[in-house]
Order: structure tokens, then sequence, then C-alpha cells
């Protein structure tokens, strides 16, 4: 799996990987499989409990989620369906929980009038 590079402008990846056709209704093992392929890609991320969210350049996710939906594929797997959110934003670089932070201080700004 490829090294997060380092790009100017960061994009972040809403990823969710759903392995059909399992014979359970679990899916822990998968997500954990795809969380240690994460840890070793050296790209930030945070798991969520619908997905996980990802940040790296467009370019490298969209690769990333590609190599990372092969993952229960791999396993014996016959379909995965792999749902991808992706925010490319260009005129200033974002990071996880940016958004998360900048609605936090609205609510403060707006509790205190």
């Amino acid at each position: 799996m490829k090294k997060k590079g380092s790009g100017k402008k960061m994009a972040l990846m809403h990823l969710t990987i759903i392995p059909l056709g399992t014979g359970s209704t679990s899916v822990g093992e998968y997500v954990a499989d795809i969380q240690k392929a994460l840890e070793k890609s050296g790209f930030p991320y945070k798991l969520t409990d619908m997905g996980t969210i990802i940040e790296g350049s467009s370019r490298e996710l969209l690769s990333l989620a590609g190599e990372l939906s092969e993952l229960p594929l791999k396993k014996g797997v016959q379909r995965v369906v792999t749902q991808i959110n992706l925010d490319d934003r260009r005129d200033k670089k974002v990071a996880l929980d940016d958004k998360i932070r900048a609605v936090a201080e609205r609510l403060a700004l707006k509790n205190r009038i």
C-alpha cells in the first residue's frame, strides 16, 4: 500500500466498505483488517460508527479506496460495495476535525450572544 505523499492542499474522504454475502450481519472482522491497513498506510484517518474519514490528496485517496476495497475480496468475499464521499477543497488546506472545530466555535459564539 502506497504511503501518503506531501501534497499542498489536502482532501477528506469518507469511506465505507460493505462486504456482502458473508453469511453474517457483523462486518467487524473486515473493518479491523481495513483499519490495520490504514495504520500501515501513513494516511491520517478517523474511524467513525458509519465509516472512516481519511486525509490526503484526492488522487492518493481514490487510489487508497481501491486498494482497501480489495481487502475483503482477498478474504473470499464475492461482492463489496464501496461508498466514497470526497471533499476536495482547493482554496485552503483542510484536515481532520477542522469542520467540527468550526461548528463548535460558531456554537460558542452563538451561546455568548
